[in-house]
């Protein structure tokens, strides 16, 4: 019969030290968190520093809820998506697309005037016929057919309108190639817009961050081409943003040659000559753009390309295995 007593002094003295401002609330937790979930076909993450676990998992959710957003507008392989229907609707007249889309698609134009036409988000014209789960790949004369669909400079853009529009009939678009960098860029922003200070944004191999690791740089890691469990080189980054692209992601092996997600616009083939790049700069959107041009051009060429920008540095691993700097990086 005593307890009820005993539960009765306790709850007063705690009332009468909350009145008298003796107890206060308990301090926030800082903690590293970690959450990861497959979007855009492929594995993305995030981690960050808080010092309030709810506001990170908050910050960490809206970061996916924005990556599946991004998904479902611009996948090529959900036929209800924005990006599908352009494919769909674009060739036959202008189409109207929302302000991120038309915005994306000037920056990929961008991209591609800087590379002179490598990077084309028109390779999808022949890039649509690989079905690399399949092991499925054209014929020449189909791919023969189909590249002269290939030509950025046939993505009508109208800005007063918001419009696209394909100067050919056979034209469609993929943003595989510049996508998954700016979701991570995105994410990036997200964070910032709730105070968080110390992030890493992953989406395959695209990934940024924000501060450093609390006094130490994030170490991030390149891996072998052909062993997924080694690491060939490690590099310490603090506010910045990096992406990788092998022939190793989304491929297969076919008659000794190799077929995978990067294709040449100009010979609607993947090309050969190098195995990974990585490439560094100051957002995802454009190390995401730079290692699909740098990959194509192949090592010496891509280098150069790399070499001839001031905001980028690239390492190129080529398939004789020979590693390649630009100038603004010291070889280990």
């Amino acid at each position: 019969m005593a307890e009820p007593c005993v539960v009765s002094i306790r709850r007063h003295a705690v009332a009468l030290l909350l009145a008298a401002g003796v107890l206060h609330a308990a301090p926030a937790c800082a903690e590293w968190l970690e959450r990861e979930e497959a979007i855009m076909g492929t594995r993305c993450e995030v981690q960050l520093w808080t010092e309030d676990r709810l506001a990170g998992e908050a910050a960490m959710e809206a970061v996916f809820a924005d990556m599946r957003r991004i998904d479902a507008a611009m996948s090529t392989y959900k036929p209800d998506s924005e990006v599908s229907r352009v494919n769909a609707l674009a060739a036959k007249g202008p189409v109207k697309i929302s302000a991120e889309l038309f915005a994306l698609l000037q920056t990929a134009q961008q991209y591609s005037r800087l590379s002179h036409g490598v990077f084309d988000i028109t390779y999808a014209s022949v890039g649509y016929l690989y079905d690399y789960r399949a092991h499925v790949h054209p014929d020449e004369a189909t791919i023969e057919k189909a590249l002269p669909n290939i030509d950025y400079r046939q993505l009508q853009l109208d800005p007063a309108a918001s419009t696209i529009a394909f100067g050919k009939p056979g034209m469609r678009i993929d943003l595989g190639g510049i996508g998954k960098g700016y979701a991570v860029d995105r994410g990036i922003d997200i964070l910032k817009g709730r105070g968080i200070a110390h992030a890493l944004v992953n989406a395959g191999g695209d990934t940024r961050v924000i501060g450093d690791r609390l006094g130490k740089p994030w170490i991030v890691g390149i891996r072998h081409p052909d062993h997924a469990d080694q690491v060939v080189l490690r590099i310490p980054l603090v506010d910045a943003a990096f992406s990788t692209s092998g022939d190793y992601e989304r491929y297969f092996d076919e008659g000794g040659v190799r077929y995978d997600h990067i294709i040449d616009p100009k010979t609607g083939h993947s090309p050969h000559g190098v195995r990974s790049v990585t490439v560094i700069a100051s957002t995802a959107t454009r190390t995401d753009g730079l290692t699909k041009s740098v990959f194509i051009m192949g090592a010496k060429d891509g280098i150069d390309f790399i070499n001839g920008l001031d905001d980028a540095d690239a390492i190129v691993i080529a398939d004789d295995g020979k590693v390649s700097y630009s100038k603004g990086l010291q070889p280990p």
